[in-house]
């Protein structure tokens, strides 16, 4: 039987590939554009349900792309309209030493009340937010530019300014393109970077906040250290291993501790319901991390606790951020629970 091809049919198939093909397109910028609502949005959930939404959008959308600019610079345009949709009401995320004085000695006996999930900067699975691959100097700014710190001082830029410094110094759009993308002027776009890198840099000075040192055999050898002092609850040994700057936080609790003998009390005190604990390693913020499980309360095993980010400055641990939470435990992959 001879076959036919018949017009009317073959377009429509045409369309149906061609837009297949455009869908495929769209999923490969789907991590460079979670990195990208990160850094706007400081919680690697929201930042998850903006792409999904920037992914939605362009796919209703896909009709009316004309291809008058590349689709990369299309979804981001979508992603940051998507972004200042979720920033227009809500106060900007923090750390607990960004909010209240460290906890005065003697080291309180209680957290206190937690606070809302949405008042606390969360962290970011490096797989989740970073490139896999590239040049050694791209990836080198791109783990820089999610370290906490840095994430903390951008949510208090307004959210333009938000936008123009990480397209522009992060992801090294040019002035034109930034001012195309938020329909601005180039000179608008220079003034918003000028007025934004002033506000991060007064607020990024601490000493803890200083961008970390490279990681090098001997930090491996300090976290694994770190590691075994924390599950052996050997407190004198992880006391030894703290930067005399030392600070310790545990969002979602405002209460955050300053020096190694309050942040030692701390852990033979009302820490000491960690004991037995056991530490999974994972990259999180571009910086060195570990998973902590705890002793389950409803039997045998451990359950997930908290992920503690940890900063490494001349061979000391200068900050240990400890994000309490199970469903952070999700974002990094990690299993509900763990055998004893």
């Amino acid at each position: 039987m001879a076959v036919t091809t018949d017009a009317t049919t073959s377009a429509p198939r045409a369309e149906r590939t061609a837009r297949h093909e455009l869908e495929e397109q769209l999923e490969l910028h789907r991590r460079e554009l979670t990195g990208y609502c990160y850094r706007m949005l400081g919680s690697p959930f929201d930042a998850e349900d903006a792409v999904q939404e920037t992914m939605v959008r362009a796919w209703r959308a896909l009709d009316r792309f004309d291809g008058r600019s590349s689709l990369r610079s299309w979804l981001y345009k979508i992603a940051t309209n998507v972004c200042f949709d979720a920033l227009g009401a809500s106060k900007r995320r923090a750390l607990p030493i960004d909010l209240s004085p460290a906890a005065s000695p003697p080291v309180q006996a209680s957290l206190g009340v937690p606070l809302e999930e949405r008042t606390w900067l969360e962290p970011a699975h490096d797989a989740s937010v970073l490139p896999q691959t590239g040049d050694p100097a791209d990836l080198a700014v791109a783990r820089e530019s999610v370290r906490l710190a840095l994430v903390a001082a951008l949510q208090l830029l307004p959210p333009r300014q938000r936008a123009v410094l990480v397209l522009r110094e992060v992801l090294r759009w040019r002035a034109d393109e930034v001012a195309a993308l938020l329909e601005t002027s180039v000179a608008a776009v220079n003034s918003a970077l000028q007025r934004a890198r002033a506000t991060v840099g007064a607020a990024d000075t601490g000493a803890a906040d200083r961008a970390p040192d490279p990681m090098d055999a001997d930090d491996a050898a300090l976290l694994s250290r770190y590691v075994e002092a924390f599950e052996a609850y050997d407190i004198d040994a992880l006391v030894a291993l703290l930067h005399q700057d030392a600070m310790q936080s545990m969002p979602p609790w405002a209460l955050w501790l300053s020096g190694p003998t309050d942040i030692g009390r701390w852990h033979v005190g009302p820490g000491a319901a960690c004991r037995g604990s056991r530490m999974v390693p994972v990259m999180a913020n571009g910086s060195p991390a570990f998973a902590q499980y705890k002793p389950a309360t409803d039997g045998p095993g451990l359950v997930p606790w908290a992920i503690h980010v940890l900063h490494v400055r001349d061979g000391r641990i200068v900050k240990i951020t400890n994000f309490v939470g199970e469903r952070l435990f999700a974002h990094f992959g990690l299993p509900p629970r763990l055998e004893g």
